[in-house]
């Protein structure tokens, strides 16, 4: 592909590979929530992520984050109540084990904590990316059609130029990934990592 983008000024934004998503000790295996596509992006979405820091680019990360009220129980948005029963004090619970990027990914040069789908709602991202002069997200992750999805479009009415990575991100049903990456096409280009990879590596 032709890099729409300088890498200097790129982020790879990789949206909530956490613990309690992936992991198999996990709040969502522990549901029965276990998904081999989605277990699968941290693999493949890892040596993008080197490269582009190579050529001066940063990875951020975002991590869902159910924020502890009274009595440190967590605060459950109805409609997440009613589809993830499962969840309970102490998932995704911030600077914890379960709210923390996996390991194979490791620590991003910037994180943003969100309670929403969308990585821009009511977080800092905004601020970050103007701050750090970064001008376009590569943008892979988890949910395609939940929060990936949230995210690309609130990047595009911001401006922000954005690469959405088709096999860099998964959802829990192949037909919903397919639909909602189709559905970004108007607002983003569509890339795969190997094409991404390889217009960073030209810079």
């Amino acid at each position: 592909m032709t890099a729409p983008f300088i890498a200097a000024k790129t982020a790879l934004l990789i949206v909530d590979l956490q613990n309690d998503f992936l992991h198999p000790d996990g709040a969502y295996a522990r549901g029965g929530l276990e998904n081999a596509n989605i277990a699968a992006l941290p693999a493949r979405i890892s040596p993008l992520a080197e490269l582009l820091r190579e050529k001066g680019g940063c990875v951020i990360s975002t991590h869902f984050t159910l924020v502890p009220g009274r009595g440190g129980e967590p605060i459950i948005s109805p409609h997440l109540k009613q589809i993830r029963p499962f969840l309970r004090k102490g998932d995704f619970l911030p600077a914890s084990w379960g709210h923390a990027q996996v390991d194979e990914l490791g620590p991003a040069d910037m994180a943003v904590e969100k309670i929403a789908y969308s990585a821009f709602y009511m977080t800092r991202l905004e601020w970050l990316l103007r701050k750090t002069g970064i001008e376009h997200l590569i943008v892979g992750g988890i949910v395609t059609n939940g929060g990936v999805a949230s995210t690309v479009r609130d990047a595009h009415v911001r401006d922000i130029g954005v690469t959405v990575l088709e096999d860099g991100c998964a959802a829990f049903s192949q037909e919903m990934h397919r639909t909602s990456i189709e559905a970004l096409g108007p607002v983003a280009l569509v890339s795969t990592v190997a094409k991404a990879i390889e217009a960073v590596g030209a810079q």
